[in-house]
C-alpha cells in the first residue's frame, strides 16, 4: 500500500489550484514546493491580470480554460474575499493600420464567447484621454487580482481539507514501481522517500526536469521549455492617475507587448517586455539600462508620459514551450498512461494565461482522473 494516493508537485496558482480541488477526493494528498513559501515563482511575478480570453486560438485549452476560468476567478475571490478589481481593459490601435488586427482579435474573442465591444477613437478618448488611439476593443471582464491573496486562500482550503503541505521540499527522484511512484525529495532534515498512486506534475519552470525524472525524454516529447524574461517599469506616483484600467497595444508573435497596468494598489506600472534567456538562471534583476527603450514602448502608449517617470520594477519568467522565433504553443495537460506512466498527469508550459486558468485548469485535471 502507498503512503499517498496522490501527489502534487509545485505550489504555484495552477498546483495550489490543482491540489484545493482534489484534496477533499483524496484527503492524504500531499502538496510539495521547492522554495521556503509558496506562490514566489512564475505565479506572482506577472501583471496579476484576470484575462477574459480573446486572444487564443478558439477551441484550444488557453482559449476555454482562460475564459472558463475567467468566470470561476471572480466567483472564487467574491466567496473567498481574495483581493480584486474589475477594471476592464482596452486594447488599442495607435495608428489606421493597426485596426485590422482588432478586428481579427475581435473575431477570436467572440469565437471564444468573450464579451468585446469594437470602440471609436472618440469612445476610447473618453475612457482614457491620455491615450491617443485612433480605434480600441473594449473588454469589460478584464480585471486584477492579488494573485498573493489568492494563492494564500487556495493553500488554507487545501490545508483546511486535510491535504498536507511541505515546503522546502524538492523533488530529486520519480521511479515508477509496479503499483505507485517512489518520490524523493530533498529537504532540510535531508533526503527523504515515500510512495504515491498517482503524480501531477505542476512544477511550473521545472515541469520537463520532473517529467524527466520519470523517463520521459523532454525534448522527444516537446516538454523541453525555454525561459521568457519579462521586466517591468513602474510609474512615479505622482503620474499613476494618468491611466485609470489596463491598456493593451496590439499584440507582437512572442507577447501581448508592454502594456499599462493599474494593480490592485493603484499602482501603475508597465511591462513586461520578452527576452528569452540562454541559460535557465533565474535572474530577476530588473536592467535599469532598459529604461529608455522602455519609454519608447510607454509613449506610444501615453506620450505625456516621460523617461524619467519609469524606475525599475519587479521581472518574471515564463515558461514557453515554444523556442524563440517559433509560433506560440498550447498549454500541455497530458496524462502519461500510454508512455507508460498510468496516474502521472504533466502540465507543461503553463504560461499566461495560467493565474486566469488556474481554477479551470485543476477543474480539467479532475476530470482526468477516474471516479
Amino acid at each position: 500500500m502507498s503512503d499517498t494516493s496522490l501527489t502534487v508537485i509545485g505550489a504555484g496558482a495552477v498546483g495550489l489550484s490543482v491540489a484545493a480541488r482534489l484534496a477533499e477526493r483524496f484527503p492524504d494528498l500531499i502538496l510539495l514546493e521547492r522554495r521556503e513559501h509558496h506562490g514566489t515563482e512564475t505565479s506572482s511575478r506577472n501583471s496579476e491580470v484576470i484575462h477574459a480570453g480573446m486572444y487564443y486560438t478558439p477551441g484550444s485549452l488557453k482559449a476555454r480554460l482562460c475564459v472558463e476560468g475567467n468566470r470561476l476567478l471572480y466567483e472564487y475571490c467574491e466567496k473567498h474575499e481574495v483581493p480584486y478589481h474589475r477594471c476592464t481593459k482596452i486594447i488599442v490601435a495607435m495608428i489606421p493600420e493597426e485596426v485590422a488586427h482588432l478586428e481579427k482579435i475581435l473575431a477570436t474573442g467572440r469565437t471564444n464567447g468573450v464579451e468585446l465591444e469594437m470602440i471609436t477613437a472618440e469612445r476610447s478618448r473618453e475612457l482614457e484621454p491620455n491615450v491617443p488611439a485612433v480605434a480600441a476593443l473594449f473588454s469589460p471582464n478584464t480585471g486584477v487580482i492579488s494573485a498573493h491573496g489568492l494563492m494564500d486562500a487556495l493553500l488554507h482550503e487545501v490545508k483546511t481539507k486535510g491535504a498536507t503541505f511541505l515546503s522546502s521540499a524538492e523533488v530529486m527522484g520519480l521511479e515508477k514501481r509496479h503499483a505507485d511512484y517512489k518520490v524523493t525529495i530533498n529537504t532540510p532534515g535531508g533526503v527523504e522517500h515515500f510512495t504515491s498512486d498517482r503524480i501531477i506534475n505542476a512544477a511550473g519552470l521545472e515541469c520537463d526536469t520532473v517529467a524527466g525524472l520519470v523517463g520521459i525524454d523532454p525534448d522527444q516529447a516537446g516538454y523541453r521549455l525555454h525561459y521568457c524574461k519579462g521586466s517591468y517599469f513602474s510609474v512615479a506616483s505622482s503620474r499613476t492617475g494618468i491611466v485609470k484600467r489596463l491598456v493593451y497595444p496590439v499584440p507582437t508573435a512572442v507577447s501581448l507587448g508592454v502594456h499599462a497596468l493599474v494593480d490592485i494598489a493603484g499602482r501603475l506600472r508597465f511591462g513586461p517586455d520578452a527576452e528569452f534567456l540562454e541559460k535557465r538562471a533565474l535572474d530577476y534583476r530588473v536592467d535599469a539600462s532598459k529604461r529608455a527603450a522602455f519609454a519608447k514602448g510607454v509613449r506610444r502608449l501615453v506620450p505625456s508620459l516621460s523617461e524619467e517617470d519609469l524606475s525599475p520594477d519587479i521581472s518574471g519568467i515564463r515558461p514557453k514551450v515554444q523556442a524563440p522565433g517559433e509560433p506560440a504553443r498550447d498549454f500541455i495537460i497530458r496524462d502519461e498512461a500510454d508512455r507508460g506512466f498510468p496516474g502521472l498527469i504533466n502540465l507543461i508550459g503553463i504560461e499566461s494565461p495560467g493565474l486566469t486558468a488556474c481554477l479551470a485548469i485543476a477543474r480539467h485535471v479532475q476530470g482526468m482522473i477516474p471516479a
